[in-house]
């Protein structure tokens, strides 16, 4: 077997200092793992965080729309939902306007979850943002959200 490069190791040097999936994704896990962290004392990951605020609305929505607002598939949003559904946080519930639906709610253990996870959130951005600071911050999420 040759130990022959069939790519230089330039291209992968251009490729890590370029690549915007490599990099979103690195700064991603970072940011996953400092919200981990914060949100843990809580029982929380970050993730479950996020699916808990996409379900605090005035009406319990349907699963479409969070799962596109989370960026999911239905079946990785069923398979998230489970945890949060055990520990009594979410109830799924038939849509009373389609019996096939289903319409997603926090429960008032979910909400009370919520109310004490958010700042502990809001505290963790506000130091993201100011480590950010020269950062033009709205221009990145609109850059994020145009690739989203």
């Amino acid at each position: 077997m040759s130990n022959e490069a069939l790519i230089p190791y330039e291209a992968t040097l251009f490729v890590r200092d370029n690549c915007l999936c490599l990099q979103a994704q690195r700064a991603a896990r970072a940011l996953a793992r400092r919200f981990d962290d914060a949100l843990r004392p809580l029982g929380l990951t970050n993730g479950q965080f996020s699916l808990l605020m996409a379900l605090n609305r005035p009406e319990p929505p349907p699963m479409g729309p969070v799962a596109s607002l989370l960026a999911m598939d239905r079946t990785t949003l069923t398979a998230a939902l489970k945890p949060l559904e055990r520990r009594g946080l979410v109830a799924i519930e038939p849509d009373p306007r389609d019996r096939r639906g289903r319409r997603l709610c926090l429960t008032p253990e979910g909400r009370r979850l919520l109310t004490s996870a958010f700042p502990v959130w809001k505290e963790t951005h506000e130091k993201v943002d100011t480590q950010l600071a020269g950062i033009d911050m709205g221009a990145l999420r609109a850059g994020m959200l145009a690739i989203a």
